[in-house]
């Protein structure tokens, strides 16, 4: 099995293999694709709007919900529209929003200070000599 973000069949998203977010917290909304596509885009609501209210989850640890408010908001949307079914353009938009998730609630990596090099110390000290000799070439000769 794999650890990365899935869609279940009962309408849940499991993220990073140990968070299983229920189908009731996520709003599904279905609408007009629009676009191309002649009286089946105008008519069918085939287009899924996926929204997961972050600060109303049960399902989330606070410091989760501080960690996908800093990244994504408050409310994560995703939406599909690319496909003619709405069964398909249902699970594209949760798997997307299970996605965008995942990649919210990584662990950072913490930033190491780093310190430049001795060469690079020195490179930077000969650009900023040769640089400053090319400006005194383009100086005027004084009349002395």
């Amino acid at each position: 099995m794999s650890s990365g973000p899935r869609t279940n069949d009962d309408g849940s998203i499991t993220v990073r293999s140990r968070l299983t977010i229920p189908a009731d917290e996520i709003e599904l909304r279905v609408t007009t694709s629009g676009g191309p596509g002649g009286q089946h885009a105008n008519r069918s609501l085939t287009r899924v709007v996926a929204s997961f209210r972050v600060e109303d989850s049960t399902t989330l640890s606070d410091a989760d919900k501080h960690r996908v408010v800093d990244s994504l908001g408050t409310v994560v949307r995703s939406s599909a529209s690319r496909f003619r079914s709405q069964g398909q353009n249902r699970s594209a938009a949760l798997t997307q929003l299970a996605e965008k998730l995942a990649v919210a609630l990584a662990p950072r990596t913490p930033r190491r200070a780093t310190k430049p090099t001795k060469s690079a110390k020195v490179r930077r000290v000969d650009d900023k000599k040769a640089r400053g000799r090319l400006k005194v070439q383009r100086r005027r000769p004084d009349d002395e």
